[in-house]
């Protein structure tokens, strides 16, 4: 999987080198899968299984296991094949890696370099996806699954305990909740969220846990166009504003994802997020 065209909030669009692609069986589950063969650039090295560790891939391997076994007993996830949870979802919650921290990096203020120590809560988590997957490939990050179904918080624990995984917390609780928490509010340098709700919606219940300065990523489908259209008030009240867009391949029906990254650059009012419920009830 490999990054594609980017846009900024400015409208200008860039590529990042394409990379030379092969079929070949895959390392973890002996499966054909799509793998990089010439040497990625530094920003995409994160995009593709293939280029985690042999302990990493392992605890890859470990989560696959785990989400399907608990997957028989609950809904986790309407992906039932081996082969394509590690495509729809792991190489999935991979690809925005690569345009997340080029956009961390040129928001820094430690020279663009250093991302040992960020900080990132996955807000309705769900199967852990994309945080488990996340915490994996980046150990020296720190995060935090935020999830409001106990049976699923059961699940992300069991998951981080078999993977052996000492860089994440769960948090079992509604975004509305621990975004009014001291504990909680402002405290995160990221929030990202896969599939979760609409961008007006989503935007309520991640900003208020970014720090100024920080990042709001959003996942979603091949044409965003018009829920950034529609959340572009919601996200100037909440105190940000959209960076960039960057179009990543993807396994789904479409063959591409996009990542939706907002700037958070002033606090957000104490009034956000409101009343459990209310975001998706009545979104701003």
């Amino acid at each position: 999987m490999s990054l594609c065209c980017c846009s900024t909030a400015a409208g200008r669009g860039f590529f990042l080198p394409s990379i030379l692609l092969s079929r070949r069986r895959h390392p973890l589950l002996n499966l054909r899968t799509t793998a990089t063969v010439a040497p990625a650039p530094a920003a995409a090295a994160a995009t593709s299984i293939s280029s985690l560790s042999a302990r990493q891939q392992r605890q890859v391997t470990v989560y696959v296991e785990a989400l399907l076994d608990w997957n028989q007993r609950m809904n986790l996830t309407a992906v039932t094949d081996e082969a394509e949870v590690m495509t729809r979802h792991v190489e999935d919650s991979l690809a925005v890696l690569p345009p997340l921290e080029r956009a961390y990096r040129a928001r820094s203020t430690s020279g663009g370099r250093d991302t040992d120590g960020v900080s990132l809560v996955d807000v309705g988590s769900g199967a852990g996806l994309p945080g488990l997957i996340l915490a994996v490939a980046r150990p020296s990050w720190r995060f935090t699954l935020l999830e409001s179904m106990k049976k699923r918080c059961t699940f992300l624990e069991h998951a981080i305990e078999a993977m052996g995984l000492s860089n994440v917390d769960v948090v079992c609780d509604r975004a509305e909740n621990v975004g009014q928490s001291l504990d909680y509010r402002e405290a995160y340098d990221i929030a990202a969220a896969r599939a979760v709700a609409e961008l007006k919606v989503l935007a309520e219940y991640c900003l208020p846990l970014v720090r100024v300065g920080g990042l709001f990523i959003a996942a979603k489908g091949h044409d965003p166009h018009e829920e950034i259209k529609n959340a572009k008030s919601a996200v100037q009240k909440l105190g940000a504003s959209m960076l960039e867009l960057c179009n990543v391949e993807s396994m789904g029906p479409h063959g591409q994802r996009t990542a939706v990254i907002y700037f958070k650059e002033r606090a957000t009012p104490k009034k956000y997020p409101r009343l459990p419920g209310t975001p998706s009830k009545m979104p701003l």
